[in-house]
């Protein structure tokens, strides 16, 4: 992908062509979706192998884990818990303050992007989406982003008047997760369900609209100290926000949208991915990652 020569995007190209760029030297180099990819791959491989060799690095799966030893809880799980059981176990607690350390540092819905494994599913799926929708073969439904907090709002619902994590049955990340780590197992026929409904009806739905897992990191991901950064030497040709998955976030790159003339901006949401797609087709390098930790070292 040549962003500076061709203006390429990333819903413009074949989808291979994604994972390598051309820098403005002119010379190929992997793209951020390579380095996305490759780190959701590295991560369940450490799990895979944990499982299967005994390797007790990264044993578990994402909803609870232990890394060297240290433990890692998915925060709405423990939510799950506490709501359903009125009470949290002592490893539930220091899991998910470990894990929302972690998240408030590299970004909460980095999550996302850069660790769950629907990501990749999602992403072939929007592709297939995006080509039968220039075919006219199907037609696309959006929704309102907001919806997702009633979702959130409904699964811990279910797991108070419950006395179950209700959510877990539905769960895809955790469907995935489990298969990629223990095996097949007929759960995935849910995730299919979801994967056909995002390619024939609405783009990347369960990312966008539903997951309560990405809505948790999304309320850490406001705090967090890595962010993408956007700079005024941006032409607002809004190729950014057609690639995309949360383009709400990216109300600053419309034209007259900066009232305050300010020439750097961040952008703030904690729906914001930093999957890096807006840093990759951004042809005036307006947006990049930014993160407050360098001004500690």
């Amino acid at each position: 992908m040549d962003k500076y020569n061709t203006r390429a995007t990333i819903d413009k190209i074949s989808f291979f062509d994604t994972f390598i760029t051309t820098n403005k030297k002119g010379k190929k180099v992997l793209g951020i979706r390579f380095y996305r990819w490759l780190s959701v791959i590295f991560i369940h491989l450490l799990f895979f192998l944990s499982y299967k060799i005994d390797l007790q690095f990264l044993e578990g799966t994402l909803s609870g884990s232990r890394f060297l030893g240290f433990h890692l809880i998915d925060p709405f799980i423990t939510l799950e818990v506490f709501l359903a059981h009125h009470k949290i176990p002592t490893n539930l607690i220091i899991g998910t303050i470990t894990i929302i350390i972690v998240y408030l540092l590299i970004g909460g819905r980095a999550y996302c992007s850069w660790v769950c494994p629907y990501t990749i599913l999602g992403e072939i799926g929007e592709k297939i989406h995006v080509f039968l929708l220039k075919k006219r073969i199907i037609k696309s439904y959006n929704f309102n982003h907001k919806i997702k907090y009633i979702f959130w709002a409904i699964f811990l619902s279910f797991a108070f008047f419950s006395g179950y994590l209700v959510f877990e049955v539905f769960n895809i990340v955790g469907i995935l997760s489990r298969a990629i780590i223990y095996g097949w197992s007929l759960a995935l026929t849910f995730l299919l369900i979801v994967f056909l409904i995002e390619v024939f009806f609405s783009q990347r739905m369960w990312c966008r609209y539903i997951c309560p897992v990405g809505t948790t990191y999304g309320f850490i991901g406001w705090p967090s100290a890595t962010k993408i950064v956007w700079d005024d030497s941006c032409d607002h040709c809004q190729v950014c926000s057609n690639v995309c998955l949360v383009p709400h976030v990216l109300e600053v790159t419309k034209k007259n949208a900066n009232k305050d003339s300010k020439k750097e901006m961040t952008i703030l949401s904690g729906d914001c991915t930093l999957c890096g797609r807006c840093v990759e087709v951004c042809h005036m390098d307006a947006l990049n990652y930014d993160t407050k930790l360098k001004k500690l070292i």
